[in-house]
């Protein structure tokens, strides 16, 4: 389960990574996401996968455990990161009102 984790850890960095040298804004935030995505989930598979007894049982059955901090960063990060793109959304709604653009090409050509 964990090389299949980190494989597609992996291609959501390199997607990322793509998507975000393209010349859109919309390709540049949906590349944002993949990337914040891809952190998450090296997060979560770095905590360790278990599927043996629940974190909270007793303290003498620690063997086979998963470690809840990884689990509470990554809430905390989806948390930040939902309002991050909102906030990036909003930026390009304006940028394009303003600009009537979306494309960096055509923005640098009509200066």
């Amino acid at each position: 389960m964990e090389v299949i984790l980190s494989i597609l850890t992996g291609l959501l960095y390199a997607v990322g990574v793509y998507l975000m040298l393209r010349r859109s804004l919309v390709k540049l935030i949906i590349g944002i996401i993949l990337l914040s995505n891809a952190t998450n989930l090296v997060i979560f598979v770095a905590g360790g996968l278990a599927e043996k007894t629940p974190p909270f049982v007793s303290y003498a059955e620690k063997s086979g455990v998963s470690d809840p901090l990884p689990q509470a960063l990554i809430l905390t990060a989806i948390v930040i990161g939902f309002g991050m793109i909102a906030f990036v959304m909003v930026l390009k709604y304006v940028f394009y009102e303003r600009t009537g653009t979306d494309d960096l090409d055509e923005l640098k050509n009509t200066k």
